[in-house]
């Protein structure tokens, strides 16, 4: 993140919305001479009936602690939404900011339990979009729901995961909007420090999108993805809050073309419809089996024995000097 994010949150947020507000929206002639994108600051502080002198010491950090009026008048102007509006009430110092314990995300045992049971892809995320928990058909789905990969990072960075969204643009806006939102003033935590600073040093695109300050509540809806098997399938999808983590379900509409999709992916991928949820990748599941499959070779030398094709069927047959008795043998064994 950058100095500003964490110094002058408040500022960067205003000035960021101010540039995304075209002059036709505010009811403001556009003129011919505009050098920056959007609103002037002297234009927001007038439509927001305060002075420009204030309204510039907002956005350069001089005032953290401008009123409730002054919010609701800025959130009016800018045109936020009330997620946006809620964020922009957070970012000021006139809300105490209790200190907020670390702990590590845990996945519960009954939501293992309820992971193995589902028969559609569900999976468990933490607050940074890390994959916590996978049932077999969430990986069947994407191989980037796999425990330990973040789908920001896959969405970002992954040409596979680009592909499989059909709107992958305004899925990358949606999910960066989303970020900020979950972490709020929550700024000097080392996940979310550690993933905006990769992904700010390896996307254009994440660069692009964290400088607009958009904030977005990520929750349920219905997207379209493209499986490079099946092809594409319409889901649902609903996010459950579980004590410290977030169990997201896709599924489709029962006995439609998706429907039966999935059942054909299931069936594809080997996928048994109560198997059991890991902390590990599904896809290391097979390499705990294989040992079994080798386990015939072991036996190797036994067929190839002279024993099991010599005439020793009989005991006496294992003593060598009881083939040279009975010359005359009238019933010989075969070759």
């Amino acid at each position: 993140m950058k100095d500003e994010d964490f110094g002058n949150r408040l500022g960067s947020y205003l000035r960021a919305r101010r540039e995304l507000v075209t002059p036709a929206q505010a009811g403001i002639p556009a003129g011919g001479n505009r050098r920056v994108p959007g609103l002037r600051r002297e234009e927001v502080a007038l439509l927001a009936g305060i002075s420009p002198d204030y309204y510039l010491r907002l956005e350069r950090g001089r005032d953290t602690n401008p009123s409730l009026q002054v919010l609701e008048a800025l959130a009016r102007v800018l045109r936020l939404d009330d997620v946006e509006r809620t964020y922009l009430l957070g970012l000021t110092a006139a809300r105490p900011r209790a200190p907020r314990r670390k702990r590590p995300e845990h996945v519960p045992a009954r939501v293992h339990e309820l992971l193995a049971h589902l028969q559609v892809p569900a999976f468990v995320e933490g607050r940074a979009f890390d994959v916590l928990a996978s049932n077999p058909m969430a990986v069947a789905l994407s191989p980037r729901l796999r425990p330990g990969r973040n789908r920001l990072r896959s969405l970002l960075l992954d040409p596979e995961e680009r592909a499989f969204h059909q709107d992958w643009a305004r899925a990358t806006a949606d999910f960066v909007a989303a970020l900020r939102t979950t972490i709020g003033d929550d700024t000097d935590d080392p996940r979310f420090v550690e993933l905006v600073g990769e992904l700010a040093l390896s996307s254009q695109r994440f660069r692009t999108l964290w400088a607009r300050h958009d904030v977005r509540a990520l929750d349920g809806g219905t997207t379209t993805v493209h499986h490079p098997v099946v092809g594409d399938l319409r889901l649902h999808r609903d996010k459950l809050p579980i004590d410290d983590v977030i169990l997201v379900v896709y599924y489709p509409d029962k006995d439609s073309a998706s429907d039966e999709k999935l059942r054909l992916l299931a069936a594809l991928s080997h996928t048994e419809p109560t198997g059991t949820a890991h902390d590990e990748p599904a896809h290391d599941e097979p390499a705990r089996d294989a040992p079994a499959r080798d386990a015939p070779a072991r036996d190797a030398p036994a067929r190839d024995a002279p024993a099991r094709d010599a005439p020793a069927r009989d005991e006496p047959a294992r003593d060598e000097p009881a083939r040279d008795e009975p010359a005359g043998d009238p019933h010989p064994t075969a070759p």
